[in-house]
């Protein structure tokens, strides 16, 4: 950080706050990961209790079509 930098003073910052060990982007592939949400309708969500029940079904769905598709192929 360059000293014009380090003599800005942010009112939300206190001077307590010591950034000094912090490692940049530690959380970021984290942070990424969490940025596929998808949203389901009301009526989707009440049929599945959890993300894995929906992986899951969506797996099972995609290897129906899957093998639908190489019967008719």
């Amino acid at each position: 950080m360059n000293q014009a930098t380090s003599k800005q003073h942010d009112p939300d910052m206190l001077d307590e706050y010591d950034f000094s060990k912090g490692v940049r982007g530690k959380y970021a592939e984290r942070y990424q990961a969490g940025k596929n949400m998808i949203r389901l309708d009301d009526d989707v969500a009440e049929m599945f209790p959890d993300a894995k029940s929906v992986n899951d079904a969506l797996r099972t769905l995609a290897k129906i079509i899957a093998d639908h598709q190489q019967k008719t192929s």
